[in-house]
């Protein structure tokens, strides 16, 4: 694995697909353009875990996580200050270090400030503190699929919501609902199998995954018939 790659932060894989995306996604592609290409490549994921063909799960989920860090690039929204003021190494709803909802039936969230130095370095600190807060053993990867497909039509819709009215409320909405996104996509890794890094290693140690090249030089043609 590229050492580039190796040991790489939330922040540091966001800085990445800016280095490698940021130049096609600002010249191609409207926020609503990336929105749907984030939402095309969750489906195949999830289609990917309807029939259980773990290769095409992986691969289409860390093409969506990709896009939707070129949202967030976008919208220069940082996302591991997210999702850390989101998962301050506890559920969100019921607190717990790890979740307990499902016995407490939490309605409404709770408050929670987190120890920053606690706070994950590397994609893989970042995996582990997810299955340590929604343990894999707890729910199928099915039920984490589940949960993911919600997620991404949050973080549409919040998006839709902020672009109509541009409202400080709806843009901290926008932050949420990536954080979520973010967690689940960890959720499906930890019930899957698999380590997001390596993944993200063997798709991007070279530049984009296509073309190979940074900044890449991929046309939109290319982007929407790409097939996964």
């Amino acid at each position: 694995m590229s050492k580039k790659i190796k040991g790489l932060s939330l922040i540091g894989l966001q800085k990445l697909i800016e280095e490698i995306y940021g130049l096609p996604d600002d010249r191609l592609y409207s926020i609503e353009d990336m929105l749907t290409h984030q939402q095309r490549f969750a489906m195949r994921s999830l289609k990917g875990i309807r029939k259980d063909d773990l290769k095409k799960t992986k691969l289409n989920l860390i093409i969506a996580f990709s896009w939707l860090l070129a949202i967030s690039n976008r919208l220069h929204i940082e996302v591991d200050d997210v999702v850390w003021k989101r998962f301050p190494g506890a559920c969100l709803y019921c607190g717990g270090k790890t979740c307990e909802c499902r016995r407490t039936k939490p309605t409404k969230r709770k408050t929670i400030r987190g120890n920053l130095l606690r706070k994950p370095k590397t994609l893989n600190e970042w995996q582990t503190l997810f299955d340590t807060i929604y343990p894999a053993s707890e729910r199928t990867l099915h039920e984490a699929g589940v949960h993911f497909a919600e997620e991404v039509g949050e973080v549409s819709e919040s998006v839709h919501n902020y672009l109509g009215q541009h409202l400080k409320r709806q843009f901290n909405e926008i932050q949420e609902e990536i954080a979520d996104e973010i967690s689940c996509i960890f959720g499906i890794a930890n019930s899957a199998g698999f380590d997001v890094e390596t993944e993200i290693g063997k798709m991007y140690s070279r530049g984009c995954h296509i073309c190979a090249r940074t900044p890449c030089v991929c046309d939109f043609a290319k982007v929407s018939l790409l097939k996964t």
